[in-house]
């Protein structure tokens, strides 16, 4: 039964009744979800550093259909209306405001209950958190969250980790709170503590790549295919009919024909400053990618094309400085438009493994065991990055749970070896064009580079036994070996000592 929250919490800070969970946090993404709790049967609490946004979710909850959803302005009265052991959701601005949350809600909180992070949170603060409130016996969870606004209502994608018991008591809601597709909640247990986190991070990176992708061809076609707004829209909204079914292609054919009514011609996308902001995941993502010596190429190009937008003043002055190609090559349209199909979609088969062995190369580090079926499976619905092709990565590492990579999985492996050629045309149609391409050449360089067999690695190894005397190792015999590659170049004794810098697996330059 829905109980409404007054303007202010009764004299005695008791609620109507005790709630099933609380959340605290009240923007939209706050408001929205603990809408979709209550929605779902879960009578919720919620709370705010704001007395107003209190007063307008109650109200929200009344007029979309008397939801069980109370209001408190108080942190004592808020805790003290939920049911034991109490979970509590925190929707909060990353970083300090988390901290300064969990400092004023749990002095009111007991041995057994439970917080939940549903920000975008940088693991290892996850993981601190968790440490500091043990010493109150207080378990805490980071659980990432995916969907946006209209996710966050109707069903997200829920990446939690943290201690079984805590997932547990929460797992209830999840199920029922996330998105739903044909097997199952789009939610899993990630693993211990951090690992939702990281997995959300990934899912973000990964979502920079695509994006980035997307607009490389969009670009293409525009520029050397001489597409228009209408034709460009007609294209993805074909394609999202195809094995590039998915929610990101699904609105940039919305997106290029909407028009623009502030100026009342044109189109929007046409007046939309080209500078891409960012929140900082894709930034945490490509620094773990050097943390744990992953590859991973297309999302790095894709968050320094973003730095890159950013200068735009920078840009415009070399606009009128620098040279490029002053003719657009002639190009068979239809060619064109199949080429940069079997170019994009390789070249997101790339992106997703590079976010997967990334992903991999965590959990091994951390013992987390994290599924990697179960991730793709999650991020099949409600949250940004979900596609189509998604089932087959899953079947992929369904079939095979210790895949190298998803570039050598029979199937992928077979899409690949049929689009390298038409992808190759693209890129080289880019560069001649003079159209900047970084995430279309990275994934296509991670391609070559991973299918080689012998690189020019050799050479670049020689290079640093010359001048650092870091040894290297040959292919005809084991061990480590230096060579004195000059007469100046003396004895530097014992190689295994010098060698103790090793990086898994990688000598440090």
């Amino acid at each position: 039964m829905a109980a409404e929250a007054p303007a202010s919490t009764p004299a005695d800070g008791a609620a109507a009744e005790l709630c099933d969970v609380g959340l605290y946090g009240l923007a939209i993404m706050g408001q929205n979800f603990a809408l979709n709790m209550a929605e779902h049967g879960f009578s919720v609490a919620v709370s705010n550093r704001s007395g107003p946004k209190v007063d307008a979710t109650v109200e929200r909850a009344k007029a979309e259909g008397d939801l069980p959803l109370q209001g408190f302005k108080d942190p004592a009265s808020f805790i003290g209306a939920l049911k034991k052991p109490r979970r509590v959701m925190l929707l909060v601005m990353a970083g300090k405001p988390v901290d300064d949350t969990i400092a004023l809600l749990s002095e009111h909180m007991e041995e057994g209950d439970l917080i939940i992070d549903g920000g975008n949170e940088w693991y290892p603060n996850s993981q601190r958190r968790a440490t500091e409130l043990e010493a109150k016996k207080i378990m805490f969870m980071g659980m990432g969250v995916s969907g946006g606004e209209e996710g966050a209502r109707n069903g997200p994608s829920l990446m939690p980790g943290g201690p079984k018991a805590a997932y547990d008591l929460m797992e209830p809601i999840l199920q029922k709170c996330a998105a739903q597709v044909s097997d199952g909640a789009c939610t899993t247990y990630c693993g211990p503590i951090g690992a939702g986190n990281y997995v959300k991070m990934v899912h973000n990176g990964i979502e920079y790549g695509d994006m980035q992708l997307i607009a490389e061809t969009y670009d293409i076609l525009k520029t050397a295919g001489g597409c228009t707004n209408q034709e460009l829209a007609a294209i993805f909204s074909d394609w999202n009919r195809t094995e590039l079914e998915s929610y990101l292609i699904d609105i940039t054919a919305q997106i290029l024909t909407k028009e623009d009514e502030v100026s009342g011609n044109g189109f929007v996308v046409d007046k939309v400053l080209d500078k891409t902001g960012m929140k900082g995941t894709g930034r945490w993502t490509c620094q773990e990618a050097a943390e744990r010596s992953v590859p991973c190429p297309t999302i790095t190009a894709a968050l320094d094309a973003r730095y890159l937008s950013a200068r735009k003043d920078e840009r415009v002055k070399a606009s009128t400085i620098l040279d490029g190609p002053s003719e657009v090559p002639s190009v068979d349209k239809g060619q064109l438009l199949e080429d940069v199909k079997s170019a994009l979609y390789a070249a997101k088969i790339c992106s997703y493994a590079q976010g997967m062995e990334l992903i991999k190369g965590a959990s091994t580090e951390f013992d987390w065991n994290v599924n990697l079926g179960e991730c793709a499976r999650i991020w099949k619905g409600g949250c940004i990055i979900r596609a189509g092709f998604l089932d087959r990565i899953k079947a992929a590492y369904v079939k095979n749970p210790d895949l190298a990579n998803l570039l050598v999985d029979p199937d992928f492996a077979a899409e690949l070896n049929a689009r390298h050629l038409s992808w190759r045309r693209v890129v080289t149609l880019a560069f001649a064009c003079g159209i900047p391409c970084p995430a279309l050449s990275a994934s296509l360089n991670y391609l070559d580079t991973y299918r080689r067999a012998r690189l020019p690695a050799n050479l670049t190894q020689a290079q640093r036994d010359f001048f650092g005397g870091h040894s290297y190792k040959r292919t005809d015999q084991e061990g480590d070996f230096h060579t004195a590659w000059t007469d100046s170049h003396k004895d530097i004794g014992d190689l295994a000592e010098r060698n103790l810098a090793d990086v898994s697996g990688l000598q440090k330059s």
